[in-house]
């Protein structure tokens, strides 16, 4: 059976994943600061819980050292603050960058080690809008987001021909939720329809790989 692990687990997006791969036949780990919001997840797609804290290196070596044969290795963690640049405080910007960046780092280095090893395996990275394009007072967001996809591009070229998949998908658009409701019906992304491009990512043939995907709703300016 193969295995996924998906790092920085919880509601929406991530779930998503996690219900799509189990039922694809994957066996799913899932990782998180915070462990006890996946039991029910868990249950339900007969994952393995693991905590960690995605921009500390020896929490992410253990969690590899445990669940390193992953086939493929999702990459969501993020965290932004807000606010004016001359008025934000330096601790949240280091740690905005240390989630949407660093972290990401160590992610893309421990999965490439076993994967070459292996010679094949699927590395995804959660971008955003934020990513390609900066908004006013969300300076450390962009930071780490436009740093996360330098990441995926850098390590899909040195990557790619030795065997290893990555790709960076832009996330450009606001995802559904239970508490973020869509009056609209497709007017916001479905965290279902994202999970489905990811696997169609997983299943690329090798001589067609994407480094990069954007997904927005039909009306989300660009």
């Amino acid at each position: 059976m193969p295995k996924a692990l998906i790092i920085g687990a919880g509601d929406g997006l991530s779930a998503s994943l996690a219900r799509l791969l189990a039922r694809e036949g994957y066996a799913v780990a899932l990782a998180a600061r915070n462990t006890a919001k996946l039991a029910p997840l868990a249950a339900e797609t007969g994952a393995t819980i693991h905590a960690c804290d995605a921009a500390d290196a020896a929490q992410v070596a253990a969690l590899f050292t445990s669940e390193g044969d992953a086939e493929v290795v999702v990459y969501n963690p993020s965290y932004r603050t807000r606010g004016p640049i001359a008025e934000l405080d330096p601790a949240e910007v280091q740690k905005s960058l240390q989630v949407c960046a660093f972290g990401g780092f160590l992610a893309v280095r421990e999965a490439a080690r076993r994967m070459l090893a292996a010679g094949h395996g699927t590395i995804l990275l959660t971008g955003a809008s934020a990513g390609v394009k900066g908004y006013a007072q969300s300076a450390p967001f962009a930071m780490g987001k436009f740093a996360l996809r330098g990441l995926a591009q850098s390590a899909a070229r040195e990557l790619h021909p030795q065997g290893v998949h990555v790709a960076h998908i832009v996330i450009d658009g606001g995802i559904r939720s239970t508490v973020h409701t869509d009056s609209g019906q497709d007017s916001l992304l479905d965290p279902d329809a994202i999970a489905t491009n990811y696997l169609q990512l997983v299943r690329q043939p090798r001589n067609a790989w994407s480094w990069e995907l954007e997904i927005r709703p039909w009306v989300e300016k660009f």
